[in-house]
């Protein structure tokens, strides 16, 4: 095990009550699909990386960011701590940036999700969907 905390963002882009996945490509959970974010670089804000993440992932700009979540995951792997967060609003249109890593992304309704979720994100999307603002993998 990784014996570094690793911080990890993630963002909830919603449109017409819909959530934005996409489907991971050649990286850990290959074919499940995750949430837009990443790790947290140093020097940068939680917001400056959720920012940076939905630029370089989607090729959208994004404003009012709220914190929604917090999900600490310890696993045989590594020990994260996830903020999550929405956003107000967002400028440009959503396109596959890093298509080495996301064969696609793809709005899907909060009661049709696709069944293989990425791991790391299932609680998070659940914690979301149920009004939880932190947990842990120890609950």
């Amino acid at each position: 095990m990784d014996k570094k905390i690793k911080i990890g963002c993630e963002v909830f882009v919603i449109k017409d009550n819909k959530l934005l996945l996409g489907k991971r490509k050649n990286c850990y959970g290959e074919d499940s699909w995750g949430l837009p974010g990443g790790h947290l670089e140093y020097g940068e804000t939680l917001v400056e990386c959720a920012k940076r993440e939905l630029m370089e992932e989607l090729g959208i700009e994004a404003s009012g960011f709220i914190l929604v979540a917090i999900n600490e995951n310890i696993d045989e792997r590594a020990h994260y701590l996830h903020h999550s967060f929405t956003i107000e609003e967002y400028t440009g249109e959503i396109q596959n940036k890093e298509p080495q890593f996301c064969y696609g992304w793809q709005f899907f309704a909060f009661n049709d999700l696709p069944e293989y979720l990425f791991e790391p994100h299932v609680k998070i999307i659940h914690n979301y969907i149920n009004e939880i603002f932190y947990s842990t993998s120890d609950i």
